[in-house]
């Protein structure tokens, strides 16, 4: 098992339509072959957000990266961060 963790600080007031971009991601994301799960979370601060990935592999998060979808939906995320998201692949540790 393959994961990517990915934290995004989003701008003041946007959120709303931040999540309703990102949702958008979420649903086409979790239709791609090798998707085990993929869901957005918010965290007590309001500004930050983390998507929470799961593969089946490393290939299937390079497909996932060069996606149509991933490709036009993360330019439209991008209006909304408020600085660099921080990304983290993981391998799972166990069987």
């Amino acid at each position: 098992m393959h994961g990517i963790v990915a934290t995004l600080k989003i701008k003041d007031g946007v959120q709303a339509e931040f999540e309703a971009v990102a949702n958008g991601l979420v649903e086409q994301s979790r239709q791609e072959p090798g998707c085990r799960g993929y869901t957005l979370w918010r965290t007590a601060d309001a500004s930050t957000y983390v998507f929470v990935e799961y593969y089946d592999n490393a290939e299937a998060i390079d497909a996932h990266m060069k996606s149509d979808h991933y490709r036009q939906i993360g330019r439209q995320l991008g209006a909304f961060l408020d600085g660099a998201p921080e990304l983290k692949r993981l391998v799972g540790a166990t069987s």
